[in-house]
């Protein structure tokens, strides 16, 4: 009885979480020129200084969050920009897209087993991904955004897709966060970059092995490319939470800048 009560009470306070994010981000649609359409939400300072540039993030959610509402990508991850408290201290743009159901943000080969198989080392920008590029390219263009204080952050496929976007534009972000994904370790061979990246991982997790991420630290590590690695024992595929709530998570995203 105690531990349904305590499920059901974590259970209304991410309800509470995910309705507060709801309200405070913008519902937003991009169209390309072709008429590829991406659903995102958007986050801005709570106010804008004329002569002042903010800091930008990115997130990419996990398969689970894939569709067509405008509104499922915001279940994990969100809460922690509009948290009041963050709100004040961190200032900044916020884009959360949302991926069709039948896409994903990194070229992926599921009957692969090890990282070189599981992700394709020369397969092209996924459409999804691609879209997502475009528009981040618009919003630098037409919104007062830091250059130097781009980061992206990705959970799952959304880490997959973090990884993937630094390979193919490895000046543009000033940190990256991926949280139980991978890349192909050829790619990270041969990426130069001054990207700053923390990665977590569960070691027990069953959907994406953790190996992925022990791989990519320790290529990262031996490239002197600026790396944290952050493993939970016992914790299995959800390592976004205990992510999202360790020690200066949010401070280290923003005290990076390129």
């Amino acid at each position: 009885m105690k531990n349904r009560t305590l499920n059901l009470l974590a259970l209304l306070i991410i309800m509470s979480a995910t309705t507060m994010a709801q309200t405070q981000f913008s519902i937003e649609r991009y169209v390309t020129q072709t008429g590829d359409t991406l659903l995102y939400r958007q986050l801005e300072p709570q106010k804008i200084d004329a002569n002042t540039e903010y800091p930008l993030v990115l997130f990419l959610h996990g398969a689970g969050e894939r569709g067509n509402d405008n509104e499922a990508q915001l279940l994990h991850g969100a809460y922690m920009f509009t948290n009041p408290v963050n709100r004040d201290k961190y200032p900044a743009f916020a884009l959360f897209p949302q991926c069709p159901t039948d896409s994903f943000w990194a070229p992926i080969n599921r009957s692969g087993t090890k990282s070189e198989t599981f992700f394709p080392y020369d397969a092209n920008i996924t459409p999804s991904l691609q879209v997502v590029k475009e528009l981040v390219d618009k919003f630098i263009e037409n919104y007062p955004v830091d250059r130097n204080r781009i980061y992206i952050m990705g959970i799952s496929m959304g880490g997959m897709g973090t990884f993937d976007m630094v390979c193919r534009y490895p000046d543009l972000f000033a940190a990256a966060i991926p949280i139980c994904g991978g890349v192909n370790p050829n790619r990270l061979n041969e990426i130069e970059t001054s990207t700053a990246f923390k990665i977590f991982h569960g070691d027990a997790d069953p959907v994406v092995p953790v190996e992925f991420s022990r791989e990519a630290y320790t290529i990262l590590k031996a490239k002197d490319i600026n790396v944290a690695y952050m493993e939970f024992p016992g914790v299995d595929h959800n390592s976004w939470t205990p992510a999202f709530n360790s020690p200066h998570f949010m401070d280290w995203i923003f005290s990076q800048s390129k």
